[in-house]
């Protein structure tokens, strides 16, 4: 029996807006037929029988939401983020898609063994689906191509040490590794990267301050990011055919590298996250060690140039670098080490959170709906080779919906958190955007104030084969 999906407010990311209509949806999940008039809802019902109808009214329901910078910590430390809690938060956010990290599980997915074990663990716990980004280390080179034959989203690494112990598993890599790794791989694929370098004279932290949050700023300062940007857009204009990818940018210093690369003839996309648009340095108390990121949260004055960006199309994508971890690594625990910014783990929990977070502060920057689409389905889709059936709402693609109320507002909690661990530096702000109902491939995996019901999200692994499409500005 076919579904019918019906609001007044259906957005489908062309520039007509909102439409008064409905969605058919056949049993195997896939849209059948988009309805642009109540008129055509209305024939429709009257010529069908046994129609199952979900009618969302004013609600917004657009394509589900994919988040391509998700660290899903299991196999090894399920206790910082599991599949289970990670993907429920997702559907909680609107997200119908994510694609996890290659760094904190223990083993890291740098290996076909290691992407077996993330896959047999996986299965039967995801309430949405799950791709895997393949990593990219100085000793693995003999495991990239099974890796990508195997359908990761494509290779990520990273160009600066990460906290331990994770960098004894995932140790980053130098310009001149990746230069060589490039030069013997395919062109069809996607190198996603951590783009900080470290400094040739290093900064120091102020040791006497560590629960202040400059101690730790001032160590990371923009020019990391700019030194990184600056090689990978070389390299990105030396392997033309190749698509390089800029995890998590925080630094607005780099748009101009970015701008210049891209038309240059570059292919080269950017992302950002809801933390760096949203959050400032100068705002961080002392000992809130949740906030701690890498690159870190910069100045307030950093951020409308990062708006402007994704406005005119020079960032690509917005992502949430979710990476939680237990209150012991985050120095969120009793005792003389709490609330230590040089010692605590560097990663932000707000998957469930991002829409929100995004929605609450775009429109002062003059954004609306269509950066939304762009920046979290439309973008994302097109990086990981799933624009065919994911990030549209068209015949033949899933149905993957988010239906949301861009107008109510919620006061973030910790008990509202459907992640492992619940610290996150949005606790207590007010935020607008309230997500309702997430729909995956015409299920309902997720309902406000109700319980989840199965797990039924499916493994996306890539067709290598696939041609790499170019992003379109806006």
């Amino acid at each position: 029996m076919d579904l019918l999906f019906m609001s007044k407010r259906i957005y489908l990311g062309t520039k007509e807006g909102f439409i008064n209509g409905g969605i058919i949806v056949s049993e195997d999940g896939i849209i059948k037929k988009v309805m642009h008039t109540p008129q055509e809802v209305n024939s429709y019902l009257y010529n069908t029988e046994s129609q199952a109808v979900f009618d969302f009214e004013n609600m917004v329901l657009m394509p589900g939401l994919i988040d391509v910078n998700v660290h899903i910590n299991e196999p090894g430390r399920k206790d910082w983020e599991g599949f289970s809690n990670a993907t429920k938060a997702a559907a909680a956010g609107g997200f119908t898609t994510i694609i996890d990290r290659p760094t904190n599980a223990v083993p890291p997915t740098t290996s076909l063994a290691g992407l077996k074990a993330k896959i047999s663990t996986a299965r039967g716990k995801i309430f949405v689906d799950i791709g895997f980004w393949g990593g990219l280390i100085p000793e693995n080179s003999q495991e990239l191509l099974p890796l990508l034959r195997a359908g990761v989203m494509g290779l990520q690494c990273s160009l600066s040490r990460t906290a331990e112990p994770v960098n004894k598993e995932f140790p980053a890599i130098t310009t001149e590794q990746l230069n060589n790794i490039l030069s013997k791989l395919d062109d069809d694929i996607v190198i996603a990267i951590h783009a900080e370098s470290a400094l040739p004279q290093p900064i120091a932290a102020n040791e006497n301050e560590p629960k202040c949050y400059e101690s730790f700023l001032r160590t990371r300062p923009s020019r990391m990011e700019i030194n990184a940007v600056q090689a990978i857009t070389e390299l990105a204009l030396k392997h033309r055919k190749k698509h390089f990818h800029l995890l998590n940018l925080s630094s607005s210093e780099v748009l101009c590298l970015i701008k210049d690369s891209k038309e240059k003839g570059a292919q080269l996309t950017a992302e950002t996250c809801p933390h760096y648009l949203s959050l400032a340095a100068e705002d961080i108390e002392d000992g809130h060690t949740e906030f701690k990121t890498q690159p870190p949260i910069r100045a307030k004055s950093n951020q409308p140039a990062l708006w402007e960006a994704i406005k005119n199309g020079c960032l690509d994508i917005i992502a949430s670098d979710h990476s939680p971890a237990t209150a012991g690594p985050k120095c969120l625990t009793c005792g003389r080490s709490r609330g230590n910014f040089l010692n605590a783990w560097p990663g932000i929990s707000s998957l469930q959170l991002g829409l929100s977070i995004v929605w609450t502060h775009c429109q002062r920057y003059g954004l609306g709906m269509q950066h939304i689409y762009k920046s979290m389905c439309e973008n994302p889709a097109l990086l990981c080779g799933l624009e065919r059936f994911k990030g549209k709402i068209a015949e033949g693609y899933d149905a993957d919906f988010c239906i949301w109320d861009p107008d109510e507002e919620f006061q973030v909690s910790p008990d509202m958190l459907q992640s492992a661990n619940k610290s996150t530096p949005y606790a207590n702000q007010r935020l607008r955007g309230v997500v309702h109902a997430t729909v995956v491939r015409g299920l309902h995996v997720y309902q406000q104030y109700e319980s989840f019901g199965q797990p039924l999200g499916k493994i996306l692994l890539r067709k290598t084969s696939q041609k790499i499409v170019k992003f379109v500005p806006m």
